[in-house]
This record gives C-alpha cells, structure tokens and sequence, in this order.
C-alpha cells in the first residue's frame, strides 16, 4: 500500500487538472454557441457540463477518451478496422521488427567499437551524429525511395524503428561493454583467454544490466517509429493512421484513444522486457 497511494496520488493530481485544462479549453466554444444563439452565458454548472459532452473538443476530458478505448477494444470485433486491437497489431508488428532489426545492429555495432579502435572513433561519432536528423524530416523521403523501388508494407516502418532503436542499445552495449575493470580483463590474459573469451565469459555477462535498460528505451523509440513510419504513407491501418484519420476529420477524442493505446502497447513492451530482465539476471546471479 506504501508503494500504491504515491502513484495513485499523482493519478489524481493529473486527473484533476486535466479535467480543469479541459473546462478552460473548451469553454470558448460554449460561449461562442451562447453568442450565437443570442442567449446569456451558461452559468458554471452549465459551462462545465457542457465542455464535457462535446463531440470535438479541444481537449477530451478524461471519461472522454476511457470511454472511446473501451469502444475501440471491447465494442468492436479485433478484426473491424475500427477496432484498437487490429490498429495496434499493425504498429506492433512493424514495430517487434524494427526493435529486432535495431537490437541486432546495436549489439554487432557495440562488439565492433569496443574491439576495434578505428571503429570507436569512426562509427561511434556518425551514430552520434544520426539522432540528431528529425526523424519526421527523414521518414517521408526514405518512405519515397522504398516505394520507387517496390518496398512497401512493413519493412520500410520497421527499418524507420530499427533507425530509433538502434541508437540506445548501441551506447548502452558500449557502456556495459566496458564495464569490467583493468583487473578482471588483466586475470582472464593471465589466463591466455583471447578476445572471444573475454567477450563471452566477461563482456557479455556484464553487459546485461546495461543492455536491458537500453532495450526498454529502444523498445518505445521503435514503436515511435513505427508510428511516424506510418504517417507519410497515408496507411489505412496502423495507431498512425488512427491519428491521421482522426486529424483530417477533427476527431481529437479518437486522436486521444490512439495516443493512449501507443502509450498501452509501449508500457506491455517495457514489462516485457523487464520479466525478462529479472528472469535473467536472476539465473545469473546479479538480480538487485
């Protein structure tokens, strides 16, 4: 319970003044409704009963958006394509690939750095370098190069989340990399260990703290990803195309739902990973 009522009080704070921001933020549109009718202004109780039933608000308030999940999980078939389950499938998909893609690359990249000077000093600066591009400046044109080469569907969102994720695995892998002091790697040379030793019996098992809290950062930059993938191609399926459809027509409590069930599906990822987590660093004996 100690560790419960902390987050359940900051629930409720959040709760509360998402509920005020929307009574201000909507209200502008009741008055305008009042002005045009030629009617005196709704008193409080009025204004806040009416910002909260609007079809287009602003800011949906909370009941808002809860209650559009629920239709777009339990009142539709997971195959309609009204329903949250079938759009974030498509994302997931797309997404595991990506996040498999770029945890692939970021691991092989990291063991090149850490083992290879000129790697270190070439490679580990343009990955730097590439997370500073935006990647909404990026995804349209790699989106066109794919499409005029036959690639289309899930591959080009994936590489878009692999782009993403292969960023924090490779710093983390770096780091984790050289984790074992001068002592432990001078013990395993007295030992005449070679390179493939040091990394398999040292490196690696040290590396696992390290890897999986970049995999959890990884695993949202690829679902990120997949999303913004999703935009330029005016995907017809997808949590991207839930924002876009909800965008041309100014749906904003559907916009709301899908911003929701990406944080949903990004959250269940990071679990996931996290069981893994202490599953194996359990049976290696470094759980904390």
């Amino acid at each position: 319970m100690n560790r419960v009522l902390p987050i359940l009080t900051v629930v409720a704070a959040i709760v509360v003044l998402w509920y005020g921001a929307a009574v201000a933020m909507n209200r502008a549109w009741v008055l305008d409704q009042a002005a045009r009718a030629a009617t005196e202004p709704p008193a409080f109780g009025q204004m806040v009963a009416a910002t909260m039933t609007q079809e287009r608000p602003v800011l949906p308030a909370p009941h808002q958006v809860v209650a559009e999940l629920w239709k777009g999980v339990a009142g539709q078939a997971i195959t309609s394509k009204r329903s949250l389950v079938y759009h974030g499938w498509i994302t997931l998909s797309a997404t595991l690939l990506g996040f498999a893609i770029g945890t692939a690359a970021g691991i092989a990249l990291a063991v090149g750095i850490v083992h290879n000077r000129a790697m270190d000093m070439s490679v580990l600066p343009w990955a730097i370098a590439s997370q500073t591009i935006p990647i909404l400046a990026i995804a349209p044109m790699f989106i066109v190069v794919m499409n005029s080469m036959g690639v289309q569907g899930l591959v080009p969102k994936a590489i878009i989340s692999a782009y993403l994720s292969f960023f924090p695995v490779v710093v983390g892998m770096v780091k984790g990399l050289r984790a074992p002091d001068t002592m432990q790697l001078d013990l395993l040379r007295t030992y005449n260990a070679g390179g493939a030793a040091v990394l398999g019996k040292l490196r690696l098992p040290a590396s696992m703290p390290y890897l999986f809290a970049s995999l959890k950062v990884g695993a949202a930059a690829a679902l990120v990803g997949a999303i913004v993938g999703e935009l330029p191609t005016g995907a017809v399926a997808g949590l991207g195309a839930r924002l876009l459809s909800g965008s041309y027509y100014g749906q904003t409590i559907q916009i709301w739902a899908a911003l929701f069930a990406a944080a949903i599906v990004a959250a269940g990822l990071v679990a996931v990973i996290g069981l893994v987590e202490r599953v194996t660093l359990r049976r290696m004996g470094m759980a904390r």
